[in-house]
């Protein structure tokens, strides 16, 4: 019998018919560690699942990808789920992922880590970036879904603790595919058109599946770009959201939002109990100050006799004059002192009385001092100044001072 020779197709095709009728490579769990990872412009994710003994290549298509929660990379142990077979155009056998999840953790908790770290590091969990809540706001506006028991409780709280507040609610889906794209377009519009002076958006607890429209990456950069201070109330106390990172405050649950939203209208009332007694209590001790000073006044000279103030203001007037005479008095004698004492002095000194006691002063004729025999000659004119008088003569003989033997 002559044995059939198959083409290549052929082979490929009967070895794809053998894969596909084996049930247990139809749905198969495969664990191993992603290795070249790529995702394509068609949406198609292609990548190899390897362990130290072998690799498998590995092709999820864009239906399946479009369901991940979190983002594949390079070095991520998974399991992964689908089917076995082979391309016939490569003759290669891969598996067809139709689910992929994370090792050890679910995909969810892993998509939660990962959008984390992407939005700290881009700083939108930063402190400086959180807006005061308003202290006393007048409109409050919640973005929450209006059939669950959280909008009631948040409601009931805020018109016990503050009813002058008004309160706007914005009804979303809090749950499913439809409500990350409905809380954020609320969010946006609420600011945009600053509906509320403080915006409070959550939900009751649930799972994290529950909760997950809270984490979703829009949901976040709605709450971010808000300028409306935002309230993050989201599940219970244990329970932790990305909203809660990005939101100006956070509160353990719905309630606590209300609580932490408005002031208590009766701390309010006792505090302004308080003002006002505190303001009563101030202007009566003004008003008490005032009286004494008025009870003082009515007591005092000034009212009781008129002139006094003038008398008395005419008794310093009258005894400044004194002082000031008496002042200017000794100091005029002590300047009158001091002449007499440098006229003494100058007239000492004064040429007249040397001439006086029988000396003379004989001059040039041009007026110059004579001071020396040197200065004049035979034939020179000499005026010759005495105590009393004086006269003119005419030089002989010049001669140097004889001294007595």
């Amino acid at each position: 019998m002559e044995q059939h020779i198959f083409s290549v197709s052929e082979a490929n095709q009967l070895v794809k018919l053998l894969l596909d009728d084996e049930p247990m490579l139809q749905k198969i769990l495969v664990r191993g560690e992603l290795s070249n990872y790529k995702m394509y412009p068609s949406g198609h994710h292609y990548f190899s699942l390897k362990d130290p003994e072998g690799a498998l290549r590995c092709v999820m298509f864009r239906g399946s990808a479009s369901h991940l929660r979190f983002r594949p990379e390079n070095g991520m142990k998974v399991i992964a789920q689908g089917r076995i077979s082979v391309f016939p155009r490569d003759g290669a056998y891969q598996l067809y992922c139709d689910a992929l999840t994370p090792e050890g953790v679910g995909d969810l908790a892993v998509a939660f880590e990962q959008l984390k770290a992407k939005l700290h590091a881009e700083g939108l969990f930063d402190p400086a970036h959180k807006k005061p809540l308003p202290a006393c706001p007048e409109r409050i506006a919640i973005v929450t879904s209006s059939a669950g028991a959280a909008v009631h409780d948040m409601i009931r709280i805020l018109r016990r603790r503050y009813p002058l507040a008004k309160v706007i609610l914005l009804p979303v889906r809090v749950q499913g595919a439809e409500a990350p794209p409905e809380i954020a377009g609320a969010i946006r519009y609420a600011d945009k058109w600053k509906i509320g002076d403080v915006l409070i958006t959550g939900r009751g607890g649930g799972s994290m599946e529950d909760l997950w429209a809270f984490n979703d990456e829009q949901v976040a950069r709605a709450i971010y770009e808000c300028e409306t201070p935002v309230i993050s109330a989201v599940g219970h106390e244990p329970d932790v959201t990305i909203a809660d990172f990005v939101a100006d405050a956070r509160a353990s649950t719905p309630s606590n939002a209300a609580e932490i939203a408005v002031p208590d209208q009766t701390e309010l009332r006792r505090a302004l109990r308080g003002a006002a007694e505190r303001l009563i209590q101030g202007e009566s001790q003004k008003l008490e100050t005032l009286r004494r000073r008025l009870e003082a006044l009515a007591d005092s000279r000034v009212l009781s006799d008129q002139l006094a103030y003038v008398q008395d203001r005419r008794m310093e007037l009258l005894h400044l004059q004194q002082r000031l005479g008496d002042l200017a008095g000794g100091d005029l004698a002590r300047r009158r002192q001091r002449f007499s004492a440098l006229a003494a002095a100058m007239d000492a000194m004064s040429p007249l009385k040397v001439l006086g006691r029988g000396y003379a002063m004989a001059q040039s004729g041009t007026g110059e001092i004579l001071k020396s025999y040197r200065d004049v000659k035979p034939g020179d004119s000499v005026s010759v100044t005495l105590g009393e008088g004086g006269f003119t003569c005419t030089v002989e003989a010049p001669y140097r001072t004889r001294r007595k033997s």
